[in-house]
């Protein structure tokens, strides 16, 4: 059986149950200092910490779910392929796409 990992909502990665709480405000202070570098046209609104109302034995697997679609949210599509990514990852591909 895989142990209970916790997903980031900021940043998507997976984290054991105790360094999540270590992890989630160094990803938010990272992700505040990338944004702001952004051009303000690519800037995005602040992540929120997603708030899952389930009971029993899913709320791990809920939780989780809604933290990734949080992190998948973060991700801005190309405007000539499509394809999703990161905003400084985004710049980079603009160049090199046709």
């Amino acid at each position: 059986r895989r142990p209970c990992f916790r997903v980031c909502y900021i940043c998507g990665r997976e984290f054991g149950s105790q360094s999540i709480s270590i992890h989630e405000p160094q990803c938010l202070e990272k992700w505040h200092v990338e944004n702001n570098q952004l051009p303000r046209h690519l800037r995005r609104a602040e992540p929120r910490k997603p708030e899952v109302l389930t009971g029993g034995s899913c709320t791990l697997t809920a939780e989780n779910e809604a933290a990734y679609r949080s992190a998948q949210a973060q991700l801005l599509p190309c405007g000539s392929c499509g394809r999703t990514f990161l905003p400084d990852r985004l710049i980079v591909h603009q160049k090199h796409c046709r």
